[in-house]
């Protein structure tokens, strides 16, 4: 018998497959972290589908989401991604992940790393919700709003308040699979144990 997932993964295997290993499960690895909000950028506006079947592309076009390397891309580099058609070729978020690279570095070099800065928002904790449908999740938060003004002021680009919502989503800031899904159980006993 199938477990009882939330219903937004049920339209596709690879939606499902997300669903079940990464979406919720918390990262504190500074490169993860950036390859999440990296995507989490270029998907706003779009539908996570959208991102999630360019994922290996966005992968090759920003050397393995290694920040230095972003961070040091030039005007060439953003001309070879607007040729790019396995990536979202949009200017503004591809100059976007750029700045966001060095201010990603910025918050590294005076905090130590981006991971302790970004889980000192929930005190290095996954916030464990307990909402009974998808139609209960938030699209936004009053600390997703908080992180995203923090960021700005960093200098971060297409961050805004729902983007930062479902970056915490994402990385397991917030265990958002509804109770009966076998996920929110299994994410808030993980939660418990690091």
């Amino acid at each position: 018998m199938e477990p009882f997932r939330c219903d937004w993964c049920l339209v596709n295997p690879t939606y499902i497959v997300y669903h079940d290993t990464e979406w919720g499960v918390p990262i504190y690895d500074d490169q993860k972290l950036f390859e999440a909000l990296l995507l989490e950028t270029f998907q706003s506006g779009l539908s996570w589908w959208t991102i999630l079947k360019k994922r290996s592309n966005f992968r090759k076009a920003f050397y393995d989401f290694d920040p230095v390397r972003v961070a040091q891309m030039n005007h060439y580099d953003v001309e070879q991604l607007l040729k790019n058609k396995g990536i979202v070729r949009n200017l503004g978020k591809i100059r976007g992940a750029i700045s966001n690279a060095q201010s990603f570095l910025n918050i590294q070099k005076e905090v130590g790393s981006f991971s302790d800065f970004m889980w000192s928002y929930t005190d290095g904790v996954p916030i464990q919700h307990t909402f009974n449908h998808t139609k209960e999740l938030p699209q936004t938060t009053v600390l997703a709003n908080q992180m995203s003004r923090d960021l700005k002021k960093r200098g971060f680009k297409y961050i805004g308040e729902v983007t930062m919502y479902a970056h915490m989503q994402a990385v397991g800031m917030v265990n958002d699979h509804v109770v009966d899904c076998f996920r929110h159980r299994e994410l808030g006993n993980l939660s418990r144990d690091t």
